[in-house]
């Protein structure tokens, strides 16, 4: 892990960024050097404090203020350090920021499940000196990563070079679930009604197409539980573009508690027409949805088709992470599931001098799934 001494730039002083830091400095060999950059120096600073504090090891943690506008004179000499960029923010802001990691050669690695910004940062990293991994949390992220090698491990055990079906969903979830909602927050509420209202990218009949959110509601039993899931933006990545062709049907969808998506669709049914709709789910959902610490995250991703004498065969990966103590501080479970795949890909990035893009599919999948970040919050394969 980070066997070299480096320097990460991480842009945010939320809750990613915060595990981030705070698993740089527990889990390098080589104590790294992190500046934590904010919009607000004071919420940078305390998330500093709150990583010396926290960490077992000694680490070198500075903040600074990094401005919504142009780039003071000492962001620029912080830029001028570093080795990588961790960009932790909103997705909204993630172009401005691989902007940042292109102009001062710093790889970089973003979160945002934005499809739009995402294309921009394709766009403007294509000639990089650096690295870019893009999308890289749980989901768009890991869970990618994961359908990814299940696809290339089917095929290959099988002799095939086509699938019928290729399902991932994730559910960021609470342990206990009440009436109406049958929901907690444990991640961006905005997150939330972002991905609940944007269309969604899948593969209908081995071709790339768009559909509504919330379309496909269903159930599903993991591990013996009941869930509901249904399509939200976002978390497909770019395996529709990658497995276009080779997929009959592939979606991501997102697990929640039985109720919650009844709940969603009649909350939505009286809140049209709206001149912000994300800002008006947002803010309906703040209303009566509790902010709650206590968290899981459900995963699921399946593989399903013929061999080559027609037999079908269906492979199913599933997982359940619980809150995990890191240091002196017991982290969320959203916490280290979206840190740890987004520290895997800047270590990715650096051990092998990556240059241009690198999208979820083209990650090794082997390698990333095994990673030394990622293994001791998701387990091995």
């Amino acid at each position: 892990m980070m066997k070299e001494h480096y320097t990460f730039i991480i842009a945010g002083a939320g809750g990613i960024a915060e595990a981030a830091a705070l698993l740089l400095a527990e889990w390098s060999e080589a104590a790294p050097t992190i500046y934590i950059g904010n919009r607000t120096l004071a919420k940078a600073e305390r998330v500093g404090k709150w990583v010396k504090e926290g960490a077992s090891k000694e680490c070198t943690i500075h903040a600074f203020h990094l401005p919504e506008g142009d780039l003071t004179e000492g962001a620029k000499a912080i830029l001028e350090k570093g080795d990588a960029l961790l960009d932790c923010l909103p997705g909204s802001l993630a172009p401005k920021m691989a902007q940042y990691a292109k102009d001062y050669k710093l790889h970089y690695a973003n979160l945002t499940e934005y499809v739009a910004e995402t294309d921009a940062i394709i766009d403007l990293a294509k000639d990089a000196a650096t690295g870019f991994v893009l999308q890289t949390g749980l989901a768009p992220g890991y869970i990618d990563v994961l359908a990814h090698h299940l696809f290339l491990e089917f095929c290959a055990n099988y002799q095939v070079t086509t699938v019928n079906k290729l399902e991932f969903k994730v559910g960021a979830l609470t342990d206990h679930a009440v009436a109406p909602h049958y929901y907690g927050f444990t991640w961006s509420p905005v997150g939330v009604a972002t991905e609940y209202l944007k269309d969604c990218v899948v593969i209908h009949d081995y071709k790339k197409s768009r559909v509504p959110a919330l379309s496909q509601r269903a159930r599903i039993i993991i591990d013996g539980i009941e869930y509901e899931e249904d399509l939200t933006s976002g978390g497909a990545a770019d395996l529709p573009d990658a497995l276009a062709e080779k997929v009959k049907t592939l979606n991501y969808k997102t697990l929640r508690h039985p109720g919650h998506y009844e709940w969603i669709a009649n909350l939505l049914s009286g809140l049209q027409p709206w001149d912000d709709p994300i800002t008006a789910l947002q803010e309906a959902m703040e209303a009566v949805i509790p902010h709650i610490d206590d968290d899981q995250i459900i995963l699921y991703a399946a593989v399903e088709g013929q061999d080559a004498n027609g037999i079908l065969h269906r492979k199913e990966v599933s997982k359940k992470i619980q809150p995990m103590q890191v240091g002196k501080y017991k982290l969320r479970a959203i916490q280290t599931t979206t840190a740890v795949p987004l520290l895997q890909s800047v270590e990715y990035l650096l051990k092998n001098n990556i240059k241009g893009v690198v999208l979820q599919s083209q990650l090794p999948p082997k390698e990333f799934l095994n990673g030394d970040f990622v293994v001791p919050v998701y387990g091995t394969l």
